[in-house]
């Protein structure tokens, strides 16, 4: 069920956290970073949460002017969440917790999503040249559009990529961390690539240059 619980305490932490305290509620923002998302995109992204949990954080988060839902036009024509402009502005204070979050060893067996490595992508990204690519991860399409000093990434597929990838969020997280695996990568079968192969390398090898 919904909360109402409160702190009761009037600085403006406390008052915060009576928004995006309660678990699951911060990883819900994060879900809705890179843009609208369908009810079964954020269940799926967040595994360790029942349906009625995550409906519950997604209504609170409505109610507090945080999320807005809405109906997409035909012929999608599906309801989709979304972060308000207020909502927006909690961005860099999930970006923050995951760079303090660095430090902390990753639990075995931990479920990394798809939204968690594109973040991871666009927060190291240093490129030096415009590109366009189309990014396949768990059965969804990202659009990654580069340019010197900035990285994009939006839902959808984009209409002529410079290269394409496919693959699932652990794999390009590694690539990411050492993109001269790629080859082998392929050759396994875990990746698939197409179009322009040194553009791709170039997407992995300048997130940190």
């Amino acid at each position: 069920m919904p909360t109402s619980r409160s702190y009761g305490d009037a600085c403006t932490i406390a008052r915060a956290l009576d928004v995006v305290g309660e678990r699951w509620a911060l990883l819900v923002v994060r879900e809705l970073l890179l843009g609208p998302q369908r009810f079964s995109d954020v269940r799926r992204a967040l595994p360790g949460a029942s349906s009625n949990l995550v409906t519950d954080r997604l209504r609170e988060l409505e109610g507090h002017g945080v999320v807005v839902r809405r109906k997409l036009p035909p012929p999608a024509g599906s309801t989709v969440y979304e972060l308000t402009g207020w909502g927006r502005e909690l961005e860099p204070v999930v970006l923050a917790l995951g760079a303090w979050g660095g430090g902390i060893p990753r639990p075995p067996d931990a479920h990394l999503g798809t939204t968690s490595v594109l973040l991871f992508l666009r927060g190291g990204a240093r490129p030096r040249r415009a590109a366009c690519y189309r990014v396949e991860l768990d059965a969804r399409v990202w659009t990654v559009r580069t340019e010197p000093g900035r990285l994009s990434v939006e839902p959808g597929a984009p209409d002529a990529p410079d290269a394409a990838i496919r693959t699932d969020p652990p794999t390009l997280n590694a690539l990411l961390e050492d993109p001269t695996d790629l080859d082998a990568a392929i050759e396994s079968g875990l990746v698939e690539a197409s179009g322009n192969r040194k553009a791709l390398r170039r997407l992995l090898r300048e997130r940190l240059a």
